[in-house]
């Protein structure tokens, strides 16, 4: 069964630069996909091609059946967009764009529809005020609302929450979890917390070519970090505990600082990622020492993404 968005090797160039390259993912209704890189990795260039405001050097884009170089209208039917920086008309109202752009769109029944998304979105205060005295956020909102006025089965979101206080980026994360299960929504954000709030997957883009792909539990999986043991112990003869820590079986290496008043915290890091927290528990009973703190770090995305990201893979 074929995805809602099949993208297959795309590539863009510019002079000598490639800016994406033989770039091949798939995203179905009901997922949400985080897009991150580092800036200048590509993001916003592939966005562009998928919404058709790009052609790609090679490659296709699909979304259903609707190829968006040979039906770019048809695409755009299917899509709804939000680039970057939130393009606008600024001697507009927030109500006279969306009357504007839901016109274009022959959205039907539309004052009702945009009643409904000035709900939604929260824009009722600013309806009537001109989008160039807005601020940051509320812009940022009206380009949320002109790009779901029509009811897209796919959005294509660049930094939806970009700009907004923690507040507002909490209502729209919570808009997208709803919004999320008949629609397939792509987003870039540079915000690794967002990928954890809202997204069921996340590609990682480097250099133009996807360096990762998977869920963000797959992802932090992948972390150094991963399913290491912190333990803070009182008063346990140091030579001895990091002897024994660094011996078990499953550690691969180990870490101590002296946090003072005779604690010493040790980081243990298993191998592979697998858990190693019953045999720390087994050998700090076994020894009787008194424990200050004992937890599992499980990684984050910001590990990963550091490590995939780097100009040295």
């Amino acid at each position: 069964m074929m995805a809602l968005v099949e993208i297959k090797h795309l590539t863009k160039r510019f002079h000598d630069f490639t800016a994406v390259n033989d770039v091949s993912f798939a995203v179905d209704r009901g997922e949400v996909l985080g897009f991150l890189g580092p800036n200048g990795a590509g993001k916003s260039t592939t966005m562009k091609m998928i919404t058709g405001f790009l052609a790609p050097d090679s490659g296709s884009v699909v979304v259903g059946n609707d190829d968006v170089i040979d039906d770019p209208v048809s695409v755009k039917r299917r899509i709804g967009y939000l680039p970057e920086g939130a393009p606008l008309y600024s001697d507009m109202t927030p109500g006279q764009l969306l009357q504007f752009v839901g016109d274009i769109r022959r959205v039907p029944k539309l004052a009702e529809r945009i009643g409904e998304v000035v709900e939604t979105i929260n824009l009722e205060s600013v309806l009537a005020q001109p989008i160039g005295t807005l601020s940051k956020g509320f812009k940022r909102r009206v380009g949320i609302a002109q790009a779901i006025l029509h009811d897209p089965e796919v959005l294509v979101l660049d930094e939806p929450t970009d700009g907004l206080d923690p507040n507002q980026k909490h209502e729209v994360r919570t808009l997208i979890n709803a919004m999320a299960q008949d629609k397939a929504i792509i987003l870039s954000t540079h915000i690794l917390e967002e990928v954890d709030a809202v997204c069921t997957r996340a590609i990682i883009i480097a250099r133009g070519e996807i360096v990762a792909d998977g869920s963000p539990e797959d992802l932090e999986r992948r972390s150094p970090k991963h399913n290491a043991v912190v333990l803070m112990v009182r008063a346990a003869p140091q030579a001895e505990a990091a002897q024994l820590l660094s011996g078990l079986r499953g550690s691969r290496a180990l870490e101590s600082r002296e946090v003072g008043g005779g604690v010493t915290e040790y980081t243990i890091y298993p191998v592979d990622g697998k858990s190693i927290l019953a045999d720390v528990g087994r050998l700090v009973r076994e020894r009787g020492w008194t424990v200050e703190r004992l937890e599992v770090d499980r990684g984050g995305l910001d590990e990963v993404f550091r490590a995939v990201t780097s100009p040295q893979n």
